[in-house]
């Protein structure tokens, strides 16, 4: 499918210079002299190399369709993963670079969305939100606002996160595992 320069989202998987490419941030330009234009970082889907290209509203480029299907996780062997299809029970092997920095977000039996393109996986989507239990966090200091201020917190899965004070060590919290941020605490 065909898109003008300025239509390019992050999210979106181009074709463009013979490569695939996983947009990861745009940022729309109008200068004061010349046309506007869309400055576009991208990944590419297999190596991990980044690109910075502008895209004027005149250019046109590839958007791919990708087949997307769910899998359910099951275990980790060395640098790979091992996922199964809920229904054909069909299995797939995926390397564990796949998944970046989402990976400590993977838990036992999450079901992912796998994007393939002509049968090729080429990224795995994690479900946005997963809850966690905090293991360490520090003390509130008395006196503290608790308007604006956050303490750091360390996750069962070893990633920091920054969690309002009345937040403490054995809470269970909802995580953005995009953003990696702090959304709620977990209901019981």
């Amino acid at each position: 499918m065909k898109i003008d320069g300025v239509s390019i989202r992050p999210g979106n998987v181009l074709e463009h210079k013979g490569r695939l490419w996983v947009v990861s941030r745009t940022q729309h330009v109008k200068p004061g002299k010349g046309g506007a234009f869309n400055q576009v970082e991208m990944k590419d889907v297999r190596d991990g190399t980044k690109l910075n290209e502008r895209f004027r509203s005149d250019e046109v480029v590839e958007k791919v369709r990708l087949e997307e299907m769910d899998y359910q996780y099951l275990y980790a062997e060395e640098d790979s993963l091992h996922f199964m299809h809920p229904q054909s029970y069909e299995q797939i092997i995926l390397p564990a670079g796949i998944l970046g920095d989402s990976l400590p977000f993977l838990q036992d039996g999450m079901i992912v969305s796998v994007q393939s393109y002509e049968g090729d996986p080429i990224s795995v989507s994690l479900p946005e939100h997963v809850t966690l239990e905090i293991v360490e966090a520090e003390p509130v200091v008395k006196g503290q606002t608790a308007s604006s201020s956050y303490k750091p917190a360390i996750l069962e899965n070893g990633v920091k996160v920054m969690v309002p004070p009345f937040i403490g060590t054995g809470d269970r919290i909802v995580v953005n595992t995009s953003e990696v941020t702090y959304v709620e605490r977990a209901r019981s």
